[in-house]
């Protein structure tokens, strides 16, 4: 059955509270001081059955302009909307905020309820309604029902539940499939318990021993009870007013506007790109750089204000901005906003996040703002392939995606499968994926680092891998760049050759002279197997120019040469010979020492002392004291 949640706005003292309890039988002023001044302070929750069968949660919000704030962490949640009205006072300043703050979060179903109907006469209620009906126009109640009432007396009370049973059954349900998400507006403690939060369940689903985290802190705690409208439930549902009762947290770590959300869902940022649509009326004009009070859900967060497509935002503007947060927090895309000035606090307008998680932006940037007006009506394709574009470098897997996205990883994957099919985006190993832009910016540095390396180097069989890895990708460890160079080399971009990257049409080539040089490298490092002379000494005994000796001895490391150190260089052959000859003695003997390796090989203690060390770091063998043993 479809969950609501309605909730009251308007003036203070307009009967907004006393309308409630004429609705539902309860009382939603809780604290001492609410009845004694007789005006609501905090929140008040309750509910109530309709005449279709449902359950409706009920939300009263304060009316005085000194609570504004909470009455912004009631409006985030509701479905439908009552405006109160008193009949003997008419539409009043915090009548028209609240107006203006449900008509900036988009709220789309509503009633206009005129109260203390009994204190007037049916003349002066005619006016005040036509009054009203002036001063909806243009907003989501325009064409609204107006229902005069006296909650007291009851009259007009069973018309305004019918007329609110029918505007539940055209609200829109919320979404239970998306990643679970409940700004939490109460925070206490039950003896025998533990901690208790509550809120809106905006979004998604959530069921005892579920496993949550409390953003934006990213900390992990897990559902021992959940209670919906004072009864104990399995699971709750978007749309239901929830009291949960939390393991894994005290109560000093959880702060009022915090996020209780399916872990994994959304990361914190620091700063929002949004669309900033500016009320008609606004006192004076935002300049770039103003201090302004953000609220999202059930918190109020600092922020200076960056107007990336204009000199100053005027009245009735609708301007992209980027806002750069005193403290982190974490919204969606398509969240709306609650923007205010600094200072006197007045609602000058309210923003739809575009981007939950940018970069740090410059102003009057064309591209920026091509991107925003891109984002701003995209798809969920169009926003997970940006998001890859911008993050490929860092070869994000789908998870990663799917929280910069607030969307789950189910529905994420055929949308990179989509994208993959489109030619769009690439994905490797282990579910990370790069976008096609990517992909060829790679390419083009691949091939102009390996043509350059290969003019400097004619005779060499290209660049180790690890060289490719740390000049292509500093400080970055993933297993998927290895993938990428892989897909690379079929299709025949690069060739690979143990440990050394060509392009695909490289070959080396040899002149007579290299030939030779080549020959009598070889004769030299065969002939003096475990004793051969430094490098120096043999450019002085072969009547070659120098740099020809050095170019073709620099082609022979790796491939025909083992360097086991800055001075000793082998024959492959002699290494392999050598590596055979140890593993041979150690599975007969379970172990070699440097003196029975040096006596197997007939060299040199320097000699062994280098073999050992480069097998140490090759992993063909292991030091244990005085011992290797095979690795």
């Amino acid at each position: 059955m479809k969950n609501v949640i309605i909730g009251t706005a308007g003036h203070i003292d307009h009967g907004k509270t006393t309308l409630i309890r004429a609705l539902t039988g309860h009382e939603t002023d809780r604290l001492g001081e609410e009845k004694r001044r007789g005006i609501s302070i905090q929140l008040g929750f309750t509910y109530f059955d309709l005449p279709s069968g449902r359950r409706a949660g009920i939300i009263d919000v304060p009316g005085h302009e000194r609570f504004i704030r909470n009455m912004l962490t009631g409006v985030g949640g509701m479905d439908i909307v009552m405006l109160v009205v008193a009949a003997d006072e008419g539409v009043m300043p915090q009548t028209k905020e609240h107006l203006d703050i449900l008509s900036l979060l988009k709220i789309k179903k509503g009633i206009i309820v005129v109260t203390k109907s009994s204190l007037v006469d049916e003349e002066w209620l005619e006016l005040v309604k036509e009054d009203i009906r002036e001063r909806v126009e243009g907003t989501f109640l325009e064409n609204g029902e107006i229902v005069a009432v006296d909650s007291v007396e009851g009259t007009g009370i069973d018309e305004l539940i019918n007329k609110i049973d029918i505007l539940t059954e055209e609200a829109e349900s919320r979404d239970i499939n998306a990643p679970a998400r409940m700004p939490i507006d109460r925070i206490f403690t039950i003896v025998g318990f533990g901690t208790v939060v509550t809120g809106t369940l905006t979004e998604g689903k959530i069921s005892v021993e579920d496993t949550l985290e409390i953003l934006p802190q990213q900390v992990k705690v897990r559902i021992r009870n959940i209670q919906v409208h004072g009864q104990s439930m399995n699971t709750a549902y978007a749309g239901q007013r929830v009291a949960i009762n939390l393991a894994n947290v005290k109560l000093e770590d959880i702060e009022r506007g915090q996020i209780l959300a399916q872990t994994n869902s959304m990361v914190p940022t620091m700063m929002i790109d949004a669309k900033l649509n500016l009320l008609k009326d606004i006192p004076r004009n935002i300049k770039n750089r103003d201090r302004v009070r953000i609220y999202h859900g059930a918190t109020e967060v600092l922020a200076r204000v960056t107007l990336l497509n204009e000199e100053e935002g005027k009245a009735g503007e609708s301007i992209y901005v980027q806002f750069r947060l005193e403290e982190i927090t974490a919204v969606k895309k398509e969240d709306h906003l609650i923007v205010r000035y600094y200072s006197p606090m007045e609602t000058l307008g309210g923003a739809i996040v575009i981007n939950a998680n940018p970069r740090k932006h410059n102003r009057f940037d064309e591209d920026i703002i091509k991107d925003l007006a891109t984002r701003e009506k995209g798809g969920p394709e169009e926003i997970v392939e940006k998001q890859i574009d911008i993050h490929s470098k860092e070869f994000p897997d789908l998870l990663f995606i799917a929280k910069l996205t607030a969307q789950q990883l189910n529905d994420i994957k055929p949308i990179v499968s989509d994208l993959a099919n489109e030619d769009k985006v690439i994905v490797l190993g282990n579910d990370n994926v790069i976008h096609k832009n990517y992909y060829e910016d790679v390419k083009k540095q691949l091939i102009n680092l390996l043509a350059s390396y290969h003019k400097s180097n004619p005779l060499k069989l290209g660049m180790l891998k690890e060289e490719v890895r740390s000049r292509l990708f500093p400080k970055n460890k993933s297993k998927s760049i290895d993938t990428l160079i892989d897909i690379f080399a079929k299709n025949k971009i690069v060739k690979i050759k143990d440990k050394f990257i060509s392009l695909y049409d490289f070959e080396v080539v040899f002149s007579p002279i290299h030939k030779e040089i080549k020959k009598q490298l070889e004769h030299i490092y065969l002939r003096d197997q475990y004793s051969t002379p430094k490098f120096g000494d043999i450019v002085n005994d072969i009547k070659f120019e120098k740099d020809d000796v050095e170019q073709v001895f620099n082609s022979m490391l790796g491939d025909t040469l083992v360097r086991l150190n800055p001075d000793i260089v082998l024959h492959t052959k002699s290494y392999e010979n050598a590596k055979a000859k140890l593993a041979d003695y150690i599975n007969k003997n379970g172990s070699i020492t440097l003196s029975e390796l040096r006596d197997i090989l007939n060299t040199s203690r320097k000699y062994a002392v280098a073999l050992l060390e480069y097998f140490d770091r090759e992993k063909v063998t292991k030091r244990i004291e005085d011992k290797r043993v095979l690795y």
